[in-house]
């Protein structure tokens, strides 16, 4: 059983960063699709940063690209979310994700929050004007 524990979330002012940090106990990062998803209120749950298998490969969504990267431990037990230049629009639950890379389908289904079958408790990013 994979789970997974977020920390790292807090208040911030615009222009700020973060570093969320993701712990992963039952598998490896590399046995994993990992994804970063985050939800403000009253809004669908948007895909943020993904990473997949043993060559760690990346993806962004289109918000966030150019300001936050997604890496992982030599370990490969701790998936991080490195925010930079934070905006007011950044602010809501962020949530890791994960699901086994025998499912892998693409980055077209690794986008969609339904693709994933294990998730952390979310942790609170609030950026400040």
């Amino acid at each position: 059983q994979v789970q997974l524990v977020e920390s790292g979330g807090g208040l911030v002012q615009a222009g700020g960063s973060l570093r969320l940090a993701c712990a992963l106990s039952g598998r490896t990062a590399s046995q994993l699709v990992m994804g970063w998803f985050r939800q403000a209120p009253g809004k669908e749950r948007d895909f943020v940063a993904g990473m997949v298998g043993v060559r760690g490969d990346t993806y962004y969504g289109d918000p966030v690209r150019g300001r936050f990267t997604i890496s992982r431990d030599d370990a490969k037990t701790t998936v991080y979310l490195q925010m930079y230049s934070l905006k007011p629009e950044d602010t809501a639950v962020y949530y890791c994700a994960a699901s086994d890379v025998v499912h892998w389908g693409g980055w077209d289904s690794a986008i969609r929050w339904q693709s994933y079958h294990y998730w952390g408790q979310g942790t609170q990013v609030t950026v400040s004007s």
